[in-house]
């Protein structure tokens, strides 16, 4: 029996491809079928790799689901940790918006990973929402009302100011089937969604 790889012993470049073929195979899998639906099989055979040699890596489903998660939520909280407070506030939000909307269409297997975790109940992150996503939110809501009391952009709920830019730029990764099929062949749904979304922050927050 091969002995198990540990934080502290170098891995070799076998075992680094191996390992990222894991990952890039489970996201496919979590992404399509959620948490539950998957199984170590479907996920050991995307990867090419026999079920005991996923298991070398990976002790459990869960172990692999939450290292997708943990690497997920840092991509996905850095747009709005940058949203700048000494920044112009037009300016910044609207970055935002187009930073979440490229997230949306480099990562979508990773934003419909997030979402089917959401969908079913979030057991495995409900932790980390509920600390470091609520209290960068809480932070970032503070911002906006300083700013929409200072009458440098329109007064608005500000954490559903928030739920709204997420809710209209993570819809193009969740439900891209429907968008390509809704606009047709011959559409760019994202460079389309970048200018319309732009338009519509820039007339919503506007004084």
């Amino acid at each position: 029996m091969q002995p198990e790889p540990t934080a502290n012993r170098p891995q070799t470049r076998i075992q680094r491809r191996n390992r990222q073929a894991i990952l890039d195979a489970a996201l496919d899998v979590f992404s399509q079928h959620g948490f539950r639906g998957a199984t170590l099989d479907q996920i050991a055979e995307v990867a090419g790799l026999s079920k005991p040699n996923l298991l070398y890596y990976f002790p459990s489903k869960e172990a692999i689901h939450e290292q997708l998660l943990t690497g997920l939520l840092d991509i996905w909280l850095d747009p709005l940790r940058k949203l700048d407070p000494k920044g112009d506030p037009l300016r910044e939000i609207l970055a935002y918006v187009h930073r979440k909307l490229e997230l949306s269409r480099d990562y979508p297997r990773e934003s419909r990973l997030f979402a089917n975790e959401i969908l079913q109940g979030a057991s495995r992150i409900e932790r980390v929402l509920a600390t470091v996503l609520r209290d960068l939110v809480d932070r970032k809501a503070r911002v906006l009302m300083r700013w929409m009391e200072e009458g440098r952009i329109a007064a608005l709920p500000p954490h559903h100011l928030i739920f709204s830019i997420w809710a209209l730029t993570q819809h193009y990764a969740d439900f891209d089937v429907q968008v390509r099929a809704v606009l047709g062949p011959g559409h760019d749904p994202y460079a389309e969604a970048d200018a319309f979304l732009e338009t519509l922050f820039r007339r919503l927050l506007a004084i």
